[in-house]
């Protein structure tokens, strides 16, 4: 895990790229995809998956909008970019999603060759572990317990 600032002082350039990326959460198709992933994308195996995410279906489409998503949002924090805390204080929603996918990724990685896919999504869920620790004992886990599959 790469060393994350958390000293480093919010600007108004971090509340900006963070207004933004709320905007953009906004986004008709975006907001669908969200919903859907809360609600629907419980997937206990790589195989089931698979078979109720395949390649060129609607919850694919919503699958791969949600993650690259926050993949992007998440790499401005581990880049330097936005400030961590500012971050994890607005927006929790990225460790949502990796508490969904974490038991998937490994082998969507290997499907794919691509080790390093979400990997910033990765990084930032285990920074949101650390900070979410240190508010009190088992914050992380009460957290992280409303969202696993």
């Amino acid at each position: 895990m790469a060393k994350i600032e958390w000293n480093r002082q919010p600007t108004y350039e971090d509340a900006n790229l963070l207004l933004r990326l709320y905007e953009e959460r906004r986004e008709e198709k975006l907001r669908k995809a969200r919903a859907w992933f809360v609600s629907e994308c419980k997937y206990k195996t790589i195989e089931d998956w698979q078979r109720l995410c395949p390649p060129g279906s609607e919850m694919n489409a919503y699958y791969r909008m949600v993650t690259t998503y926050w993949e992007m949002a998440c790499s401005f924090v581990v880049n330097g970019i936005l400030s961590p805390e500012l971050f994890i204080q607005n927006a929790l929603e990225h460790a949502l999603v990796w508490e969904r996918i974490q038991h998937l990724v490994p082998a969507i990685r290997q499907m794919n060759n691509a080790p390093h896919q979400l990997r910033n999504l990765e990084t930032m869920a285990g920074y949101t572990r650390e900070w979410l620790g240190k508010q009190g004992e088992g914050v992380y886990e009460s957290f992280a317990a409303r969202f696993k599959v």
